[in-house]
């Protein structure tokens, strides 16, 4: 089977775990050069760099803190500058943190919006300076929890729906430049991050799996071959769409 990536060059944000990681690979795997971007996991991002180049492939890791613009600039700058031009992005990074209403504060708004909304449209933004006549494709790592009832992620939600209606802008403004946008809209995945705030082993996972056709939550590799659709020329003619993983979950 043929490699559908071969000389593409594509940039991960928040690629050192989880979904990134999972994707950073499978695109390595199709053929691409890969840019593992990470903000603070450095030693995260050198082993999925590691596994990569293991295996034949081509990568590196870039630190850029994907809420300054400095840091965007630097990392599509380096992109540029070691393998020589830019096909693909993968907005991956993000932020989130459930509360209650009642402690939402002014400072956890903006940790939300400032990754998740903000960066990624500056990340969308220089992408679209370094992208060549050919146009690129960019990938939005949305969530399921835009558009489903999530209790206690008021913020969080907020910023996701907002991912969904710059797709749809994006995929819109920028056609006409062969620059296509699309988002994946996974339900609950077992991440590392997932772990860590208890939502593997909560009682939401359970609800959410009783109510899952598929009755299970998903893993990174669920999502990692839909990136890889978008960002290959077999969705050449998709742009402006959302597309839900979550084993039927609505």
């Amino acid at each position: 089977m043929s490699k559908k990536l071969i000389g593409k060059v594509a940039i991960v944000t928040g690629g050192s775990k989880g979904i990134g990681a999972s994707i950073a690979e499978e695109l390595a795997e199709e053929g691409a050069a890969v840019v593992v971007n990470y903000s603070t996991s450095k030693e995260e991002a050198d082993l999925v760099v590691q596994s990569i180049k293991r295996k034949g492939g081509k990568s590196i890791a870039i630190q850029a803190n994907m809420t300054s613009q400095k840091d965007i600039n630097h990392l599509f700058s380096e992109t540029e500058k070691v393998f020589g031009k830019l096909d693909i992005l993968i907005n991956n990074a993000g932020f989130y943190e459930f509360a209650p209403l009642e402690k939402i504060t002014v400072a956890n708004f903006h940790k939300h919006f400032d990754l998740n909304v903000l960066g990624l449209l500056l990340a969308c933004q220089t992408a679209v300076r370094h992208f060549n006549a050919a146009g690129g494709s960019i990938v939005n790592i949305s969530s399921l929890a835009s558009k489903s009832w999530a209790p206690y992620a008021t913020v969080y939600s907020g910023t996701k729906a907002a991912v969904d209606s710059i797709t749809k802008s994006l995929g819109c403004e920028l056609g006409s430049r062969n620059i296509r946008v699309n988002a994946i809209n996974p339900g609950i995945i077992q991440t590392e991050g997932t772990q860590s705030t208890g939502i593997i082993d909560s009682e939401l996972r359970q609800k959410v799996e009783a109510r899952t056709p598929l009755k299970r939550i998903g893993l990174p590799k669920d999502i990692t071959k839909a990136a890889i659709f978008f960002a290959s020329d077999d969705s050449a003619w998709i742009t402006g769409e959302t597309l839900v993983i979550s084993g039927g979950f609505r």
